[in-house]
């Protein structure tokens, strides 16, 4: 077989994919799950604001959250599937997808699908441990750990900072161009209902950059000091907003833009547009 051959039926395999309904409900699954996600660590972020630090707003820590919740588990499946079906959506976007773009642009957009699928994937697992018994909580000193005791582990540190620093700042990038709109089918972004979800991915995305930013920052400290302590994940990026002047404060609007988030994923698997 040619390598035109092979791009034709990669190309006839991408056209399939686009129009599956399977997988467009699958995919709708999924980004309510997300949505779910968000609206709990949202929560948790302003209990933590308000002076309960004691759950986790993290993504772990907000399912732990949930299996706490009537229908818990059952509502745990669910979710972990939904991230699985997001999983999917993102590897056929990784090998299939992106194919308006050309280049590097094209690589650089199925890179960024890959590493959504590897994330969805954790944050699907780890609601499928949770509901069965067997995991809770935030591993994220326990990796940073292990990345450090690597050869070339604190280089490995501060690369997964950078990462984090550059989703963080592309985030922030789509809430102030609005790129997001993008996908939202026409009926998403006409009318009142439009303008509505346009506000609320603003502000999720705006917020979600802010707290990616110092999730990376953290990343990277602990990289530089060679001390895996001072990394941490979601939850321990908003405790150290908190611990800023006007931190609390600050906190709340930073909920309160995870909550939009939240929102906003609901809107988008209402009106999707792949």
């Amino acid at each position: 077989m040619t390598a035109g051959e092979t791009s034709a039926g990669m190309d006839r395999l991408g056209r399939k994919a686009d129009d599956s309904d399977l997988l467009d409900h699958a995919v709708r699954v999924g980004l309510v799950a997300f949505g779910i996600v968000h609206l709990l660590i949202a929560w948790l972020a302003a209990q933590l604001a308000f002076g309960d630090s004691a759950g986790a707003a993290s993504g772990s820590g907000a399912l732990a959250e949930l299996a706490q919740k009537p229908f818990g588990e059952v509502l745990l499946w669910v979710v972990g599937l939904g991230f699985y079906a997001l999983v999917v959506w993102m590897l056929i976007e990784a090998v299939l997808g992106h194919r308006d773009a050309d280049g590097l642009k094209r690589l650089g957009r199925r890179l960024a699908s890959t590493g959504k699928a590897v994330i969805y994937g954790a944050l699907g697992t780890s609601a499928l441990k949770i509901a069965i018994g067997a995991g809770s909580g935030d591993d994220t000193d326990t990796l940073t750990s292990r990345l450090m005791s690597l050869p070339l582990g604190q280089l490995l540190v501060g690369a997964v900072g950078v990462g984090v620093l550059v989703v963080g700042g592309a985030h922030l990038y789509k809430g102030f161009s609005e790129d997001f709109r993008e996908k939202l089918d026409v009926k998403g972004n006409s009318g009142t209902s439009g303008r509505v979800y346009a506000g609320l991915g603003k502000a999720g995305y705006l917020s979600k950059g802010v707290a990616l930013l110092v999730v990376g920052a953290l990343f990277v400290y602990a990289a530089w000091t060679h001390d895996p302590e001072k990394s941490g994940g979601l939850d321990q990026a908003l405790k150290t907003v908190l611990e800023q002047p006007f931190g609390a404060p600050l906190l709340v609007l930073i909920a309160a833009g995870l909550a939009c988030y939240g929102l906003f994923c609901f809107a988008w698997a209402r009106h999707l547009d792949r």
